[in-house]
């Protein structure tokens, strides 16, 4: 069964997504160490396989509307040739999410706050790890954690193409981006890669938000 987080954040997203235009990658030097997000659990993480976020940004940095503040709109017109007006949600038990959709392509991007949970990426590593058709840890995004899936579509409706990748930002907060590939991108890019370069976006939005 698919784990709540996972599904919830898939079904934030549409069911099919293309991506139009390429994306830049960031810097991947370590921000600089800053006022750590902390909570009584925090002791006990990471747990479950998940590496240490070494250099945690603050609560702060997760504090707003992604709609408003995780992507710009020069970003979303590289993302999917146009910026849209951001759809903003609540998922309960995990927290605000984001997407945005260019109806005359299909294409789709979405971003999600993780900020209820309080168990940041060891809570994908215990319970999404091992469901995962794809299990991708990638190079540190600016130097915090972050790790690529994909699970199978045939149990939620969802493409089998979607990738998402969670960056821990804290021990016990991290942020989800989710893309996906329309027909004619399958087989011609890889969608997790292209995720992780809408990733890197946020990270560098939320560290200037947060000073880092």
């Amino acid at each position: 069964m698919m784990t709540r987080r996972t599904l919830t954040t898939l079904l934030s997203t549409a069911a099919t997504v293309s991506v139009i235009a390429g994306c830049s990658s960031g810097s991947a030097a370590a921000p600089a160490s800053t006022t750590p997000a902390s909570s009584s659990a925090d002791a006990a993480l990471p747990h479950s396989g998940a590496p240490k976020v070494e250099h945690p940004l603050p609560a702060s940095a997760l504090s707003g509307q992604p709609c408003q503040e995780a992507l710009t709109s020069d970003e979303l017109k590289q993302i999917l040739g146009m910026a849209p007006a951001g759809k903003p949600d609540n998922i309960p038990g995990l927290g605000r999410d984001c997407k945005w959709h260019n109806s005359d392509s299909g294409a789709v991007v979405g971003v999600g706050y993780d900020v209820e949970t309080h168990g940041g990426l060891s809570i994908i590593y215990q319970n999404t790890k091992p469901q995962a058709k794809v299990w991708r840890e990638l190079p540190p995004i600016q130097g915090f954690p972050a790790v690529a899936y994909m699970t199978s579509g045939s149990d939620t409706g969802t493409p089998a193409d979607l990738c998402l990748v969670s960056v821990g930002i804290a021990n016990d907060l991290s942020f989800d981006a989710s893309l996906g590939l329309s027909d004619a991108k399958r087989g011609k890019a890889d969608p997790c890669q292209l995720t992780a370069r809408v990733a890197d976006m946020v990270v560098t939005n939320l560290r200037q938000k947060a000073g880092s």
